[in-house]
């Protein structure tokens, strides 16, 4: 065991004055640069300029489609079983296409109760959900203007994700001709 000791405080530090004038000389300091020197803060004109947002950082929820416009999400619960703030709510129904079981035809997101964990995109098997909107600012006049329904889900341009191929793949992506072709469907 190692013991270190401390060197006793000398009078000044005792009084603690000297270290209040110290931190309050601090406040005025950067008080005296948001008064007089405005364009060297490093601050953004919040709404007019939007702050720069990472691809990685956990923004609203998007739900991906499928060369022909059809939700991804084969209704497995995944999500919204792994969601730790219960804010998922999915119904499924029977699919037309025979490749797939399920379909979804209820997805709706509360976004009040949302944590924004993401443990909900990590739990799709399908990669159906996705956090990459960039949409970090929700407003809303009405609490029920805050749920997402599957519209809002997958109402995105995929000229917004150059650089992600399966977004590309969605109707309207420059992929799409390609995956159509592949998937064995008509191209119009």
């Amino acid at each position: 065991m190692r013991v270190i000791k401390q060197k006793p405080m000398t009078l000044g530090e005792r009084l603690y004055i000297f270290e209040a004038i110290r931190g309050l000389w601090t406040t005025l300091k950067h008080a005296a640069r948001g008064l007089f020197c405005y364009d060297s803060l490093p601050t953004i004109s919040y709404p007019e300029g939007q702050p720069e947002v990472r691809n990685t950082y956990r923004a609203k929820h998007r739900l991906m489609l499928r060369p022909d416009g059809t939700p991804r999400c084969v209704a497995c619960g995944m999500c919204a079983a792994a969601c730790p703030a219960h804010c998922i709510f999915i119904e499924a129904t029977q699919s037309d296409d025979p490749r797939i079981e399920k379909r979804v035809m209820r997805f709706d997101i509360d976004h009040l109760t949302c944590v924004f964990c993401g443990l909900c995109v990590e739990a799709c098997p399908v990669d159906a959900l996705r956090m990459d909107t960039k949409v970090i600012s929700l407003e809303h006049r009405t609490r029920d203007e805050f749920v997402s329904s599957l519209f809002d889900l997958t109402n995105w341009n995929p000229a917004d994700y150059p650089d992600d191929k399966q977004s590309q793949m969605a109707p309207g992506g420059t992929l799409n001709k390609q995956a159509l072709e592949t998937w064995g469907m008509e191209v119009k």
